[in-house]
Order: C-alpha cells, then sequence, then structure tokens
C-alpha cells in the first residue's frame, strides 16, 4: 500500500489529522473500468491517549479492498491540544465534520476501545451516514466502574496478552499524549454510559474482542451486544486488547464479512508509516 495522504483538517471548532488511503482500482478481464460495486468507506478511531499508530497494520489490510481512513483525534498523536476538555459528542461531531469536509459522507465507524464511544455517538448523531459500527474492545464495563479496576485490567493487559510491539505504541503515544490531557479525556471516558447509548445505534454493530482481553470482558462485550437492536458478537483468538494491531489480517476479515463486502486478494497486513 502506498503511504496514505495526511489532512489536516479543523472541523467543529477543533484542528486533527486525517490519513486516507484509497482502495486500488480492480480492472474487468477485458481491461475496462473498475467494476466492484461502490461499498462505505472505513473509518477507524483511536482510544484514549494513543494516536492513528496502532490502527495502522488494519488500516494497511482494509485498504486493500475498501477506501480506509485513520483518524488523530484533537489533542492526541501530532494535532494540537484544544483549549478544553473534550465530551464524547464532540469528538463524535469532530469525525463526522471531518469526514464531510473529505467528502466522504457515507461510512462504517471502527473504533477501539474508548474510540468506540465515539463510534457509537457518531452513530446516534448521524444515523443516516453510517450503515455499519464495529466495536473492538469497548469501554467501559459497568460492573467495573472504577478508575482502579479499569487500570488493573490494563496492566494484566499489557503484561500478558500484548506483543512487545503493540506495547511499545501505546506507552509512546501516551508520552505524547501526557498525563494533564489523558487524566481529563479518562474523566470523560468513564462518566459515559456506553449500555444506555447503545440502545440508540439503529445501525448494526459488531462487537469484537480478543479472547484474552482483560479489559473488555465476555460478559460485558455480550450484554452490549444484547443491548444494540441489531448486535453481535466475535470473539478474535489468542489476543488482549489491542486486537487490531495483533490480529489486523482476522480482524479486518471480520469487519469486511459483517459488512457483506469482499475482500481484496491479499490477507498480509501491510503497515503503513506517518
Amino acid at each position: 500500500m502506498d503511504r496514505p495522504f495526511r489532512f489536516e483538517v479543523e472541523a467543529a471548532g477543533h484542528l486533527g489529522h486525517v490519513f486516507a488511503a484509497r482502495r486500488p482500482a480492480v480492472n474487468a478481464a477485458d481491461g475496462g473500468p473498475d467494476t466492484a460495486p461502490p461499498a462505505p468507506a472505513v473509518v477507524l478511531v483511536h482510544g484514549i491517549g494513543v494516536s492513528h499508530r496502532y490502527l495502522r497494520r488494519l488500516h494497511g489490510v482494509l485498504a486493500g479492498s475498501v477506501d480506509t481512513y485513520s483518524i488523530d483525534l484533537p489533542g492526541f498523536g501530532a494535532t494540537p491540544r484544544p483549549e478544553h476538555t473534550l465530551t464524547v459528542a464532540d469528538h463524535a461531531s469532530y469525525i463526522l465534520g471531518a469526514m464531510e469536509q473529505l467528502g466522504v459522507l457515507e461510512f462504517m465507524i471502527v473504533g477501539h476501545s474508548m474510540g468506540t464511544q465515539f463510534a457509537v455517538e457518531a452513530a446516534r448523531q448521524q444515523p443516516g451516514r453510517i450503515p455499519y459500527v464495529v466495536l473492538m474492545g469497548p469501554v467501559v464495563d459497568s460492573k467495573r466502574r472504577t478508575v482502579v479496576q479499569q487500570a488493573l485490567a490494563l496492566g494484566r493487559d499489557s503484561l500478558f496478552f500484548e506483543s512487545p510491539s503493540a506495547n511499545a505504541l501505546v506507552f509512546t503515544d501516551y508520552l505524547r499524549c501526557g498525563p494533564s490531557w489523558y487524566l481529563k479525556t479518562l474523566r470523560v471516558m468513564m462518566g459515559y454510559p456506553m449500555e444506555e447509548k447503545i440502545a440508540g445505534v439503529a445501525a448494526p454493530v459488531l462487537v469484537l474482542r480478543g479472547a484474552s482481553d482483560p479489559v473488555a470482558s465476555a460478559d460485558w462485550c455480550r450484554r452490549l451486544a444484547d443491548r444494540a437492536p441489531s448486535g453481535t458478537l466475535l470473539e478474535i483468538r489468542g489476543t488482549g486488547h489491542v486486537v487490531q494491531h495483533n490480529r489486523a489480517a482476522e480482524v479486518a476479515e471480520a469487519i469486511m464479512s459483517f459488512a457483506g463486502l469482499p475482500r481484496a486478494a491479499s490477507d498480509v497486513p501491510r503497515e503503513f508509516r506517518a
């Protein structure tokens, strides 16, 4: 996959980055134009403290089949920090506004960790634009709604269930984020009632977790899938919370299958650099 284009986009009063990759053209056997049926783009949304970097492998696989976009939300990655703490609704408004500015009016949204909250909120704000919602490792478990419980689960995950490369990406992004912005955003994350909000999502929802994920437990993910009007639960074995990095090809296959879309010829993860 070619290096994606990076767009600096101001939307909803804030500045973020969008990394865009177009799928390769598929020519007909007679050398005619692209005959593949139109498919919604895929927008990948990171979680608290991190950036697009731990989504790069998944982005690389998906971009072989569909137009794929990864977002660095305002205040994360290399984006400037907003003057005030943003709510989940603020982040969702940024995603919707940024994609509209890029001419992407319909898209499947795929969020990871706190990014699942942004995905749910975006689907609630403008349901006509989002035909499918994918929630990878969703938070926050309503039975473990304290910072200490979440921190212990994340610690277990990083010690026992993550690859060294996943830990390196996450922890270096945490350093870039800084403790002040992380803690401000953490309060927002802990206060978002995912189990209530998901009931208002009209689009089909895929709840996807690494089978060893201590942050997004099997019970919690099952309850979320049941609360969604049209919910499906899927587990990827042999990995923890950062499932999209450690099992990119399997996650991409699940996303494409969920949306009824054909896969590209290659399933080899291709990680872009940006």
